[in-house]
């Protein structure tokens, strides 16, 4: 397991069977955030978030990432890498049919920058991100694609390639507790596609382009306030569970 094995595992004990059911009403709601490499050779970050609190790991192959979501067994696991091909493309190396997806377009009328799936590099990621989307589908759990680096903006905190300690310090400020200083900047992206995905399971969140699309969080600002991050009003964004 690697890396994986400093994660404190916790003892399991037995629970009476009158108490299961409150057991099971007080267990936190968890959520896994992976920020996917595109080789399993450079690390991807995780982050198990408990409630609001996180603990961020780092892993390379898909065997320990698989293991890492079987063991925290979370509501909802959102992954920093594309889920779904534009429109008319059958693979990734399919070059026909369109160049951007709909949730793409919905980041560019919102000023987001962000990597076209099409991009040399970001084809080993999307395949990767596919794959490993349709093995935790296979384990029963529940996937989204989700891009830190949009959330960030909106939240108005650092990207983590510009101010790693200043996003740090931006999620501590949402609330987020556990990071620890020497966190890499794939674990705060992590941790920051996790609080994304509790802002969607508390009715926070938005899906970009209809349910294969992308999770941002749902951001107000006062009323005449500019922000790189406010929806346009031509937006076709819908709120929309994600598949």
């Amino acid at each position: 397991m690697g890396l994986l094995e400093a994660k404190r595992v916790m003892k399991k004990t037995a629970i009476p069977h009158s108490r299961k059911s409150q057991a099971a009403k007080s267990r936190p709601v968890v959520v896994v955030g992976i920020d996917l490499a595109g080789s399993p050779k450079r690390p991807t970050g995780l982050c198990v978030l408990h409630h609001l609190k996180a603990e961020t790991f780092v892993a390379f192959s898909d065997d320990d990432i698989l293991s890492f979501v079987k063991e925290a067994r979370p509501a909802l696991v959102p992954i920093d890498a594309p889920l779904s091909l534009p429109k008319g493309r059958r693979t990734v190396h399919d070059r026909s049919g369109e160049h951007l997806r709909e949730c793409d377009r919905e980041l560019l009328r919102r000023g987001i920058r962000f990597f076209p799936i099409t991009l040399g590099p970001m084809r080993m990621l999307t395949e990767r991100g596919l794959a490993l989307k349709r093995k935790l589908a296979a384990m029963g759990y529940q996937t989204v694609e989700c891009y830190p680096g949009a959330a960030q903006d909106l939240w108005e905190i650092p990207r983590q390639h510009k101010d790693r300690l200043g996003l740090l310090t931006g999620l501590r400020k949402l609330g987020l507790r556990g990071l620890k200083k020497t966190a890499t900047s794939d674990e705060l992206d992590a941790a920051t596609a996790a609080l994304v995905g509790r802002w969607f399971l508390s009715g926070q969140g938005l899906m970009l382009g209809g349910a294969k699309g992308i999770l941002i969080p749902v951001v107000d600002r006062p009323q005449g306030r500019s922000t790189p991050g406010k929806p346009q009003s031509n937006t076709k964004a819908r709120v929309v569970r994600p598949q």
